[in-house]
């Protein structure tokens, strides 16, 4: 399966994709840790990013595309991954489609999760990072509002939408009852093991 994992800052996306990429056998692949392995390695699209970072650019969708790229290019992501970061722009969600339709595949379901942003601030501000006040809370999902409401038009005909709200295992057994869908429209069978 080929799955996007989209959802608000303080969601929980990174706690479902590590439990289902185990489930469903497929490397969770995070933008975020994309970045990180990048910039330690010193690779030229490395350096791109750390020279934005640098100065509190955004880092270009070309560079973040580029090492989406490489990554979806490793063997083990050959049958399938969770994405976790990306896209989240409609020219980021292109450079998705270029690269999979290079390899003859598309995405098979793009999961939103949802949650009201009162739970989303109340689940942030308890981690005790300095940067987590409410304002800054409130402005990331602002902006993710504005930047995600067009790629949930944009994927409405694999858009899979998951209540976030509630203890862990109860959001993956919401999970994994949905992917059944993703599953009939992609053709495939037999690939959940619930």
């Amino acid at each position: 399966m080929r799955l996007v994992l989209i959802g608000p800052p303080g969601v929980g996306k990174g706690t479902q994709a590590a439990v289902l990429s185990q489930r469903l056998g497929v490397p969770h692949i995070s933008t975020g840790d994309l970045f990180r392995e990048h910039v330690a390695r010193r690779t030229p699209l490395g350096r791109d990013a750390q020279r934005c970072l640098d100065t509190g650019a955004l880092v270009p969708d070309h560079v973040t595309a580029g090492m989406v790229r490489d990554r979806l290019a490793h063997p083990d992501a050959r049958h399938g991954f969770l994405l976790d970061g990306f896209p989240r722009t409609l020219p980021q969600a292109r450079e998705l489609a270029g690269i999979l339709g290079a390899a003859g595949s598309t995405l098979d379901a793009v999961l939103e999760f949802t949650a009201p942003e009162e739970v989303v601030v109340a689940r942030l501000s308890g981690r005790g990072r300095p940067d987590d006040t409410e304002d800054v809370i409130r402005h990331r999902q602002r902006v993710y509002r504005q930047q995600t409401a067009p790629l949930l038009a944009h994927y409405s005909a694999v858009l899979l939408t998951v209540d976030a709200v509630g203890p862990v295992e109860d959001i993956t057994a919401r999970t994994l009852a949905v992917l059944p869908d993703a599953e009939r429209r992609a053709g495939n069978r037999g690939v959940f093991r619930t």
